[in-house]
């Protein structure tokens, strides 16, 4: 039996709505969805590495594992996916690929990287909180041209994503067939879904 894995977006945490939402949904259906805290070692010097190391290391006791990963979450199950054989389906919410040079521009990342902190508004503290500028640096490792393990993947992804452009998604899927997308009429917080585009993913 698969075992269900949430991994929330920055400066979000497991009790967001998103969560709450799929968990009901997954409950209905009587199955678990477990909802890890990504913030686990504190938010200012999170990076990508340590998420995927923490996930890696979560679903290493489990047979066969499903992941949902919204935003910065979808990225790093991605790559826990393409790392880790014992994932057999993932489900990628407004994925961050090629995050955050596609969310701030060139200059508000020299400033970033000049100042060493950048303060980002933590959703799950309900307070802006400083992440380093080594987030950035250990982001830029993790390219999602070098996705190849064809584990099967749906994308939901709104075309009016105001945070990772969803051409990211387009052209993720475009050259992997194991990968289903579907596009919404939504944005970032994928906040218009009905109960339809739930269906084609459960």
């Amino acid at each position: 039996m698969l075992q269900w894995f949430y991994l929330h977006g920055l400066a979000s945490s497991p009790k967001s709505r998103k969560a709450q939402l799929l968990g009901d949904r997954l409950w209905e259906q009587g199955q678990v969805l477990y909802r890890l805290d990504l913030n686990d070692g504190g938010f200012s010097q999170l990076t990508v590495s340590r998420q995927i190391r923490q996930v890696s290391a979560r679903i290493a006791q489990e047979d066969k594992v499903a992941l949902i990963g919204s935003s910065l979450g979808g990225l790093t199950a991605a790559w826990v996916a393409q790392e880790s054989l014992t994932v057999e389906w993932v489900v990628l919410l407004a994925p961050a690929f090629g995050f955050p040079d596609c969310w701030l521009t060139a200059a508000e990342l020299q400033h970033w990287q000049e100042s060493g902190h950048r303060a980002i508004y933590h959703y799950g503290e309900g307070r802006s909180l400083p992440l380093h500028y080594h987030f950035v640096e250990d982001a830029r490792t993790w390219p999602a041209q070098r996705f190849t393990r064809p584990v099967p993947t749906t994308i939901i992804h709104g075309r009016q994503d105001e945070i990772i452009p969803i051409q990211s998604s387009r052209d993720y899927a475009q050259t992997r067939p194991w990968v289903n997308l579907i596009e919404v009429d939504s944005d970032h917080a994928l906040s218009h879904l009905d109960g339809k585009v739930w269906q084609q993913v459960f």
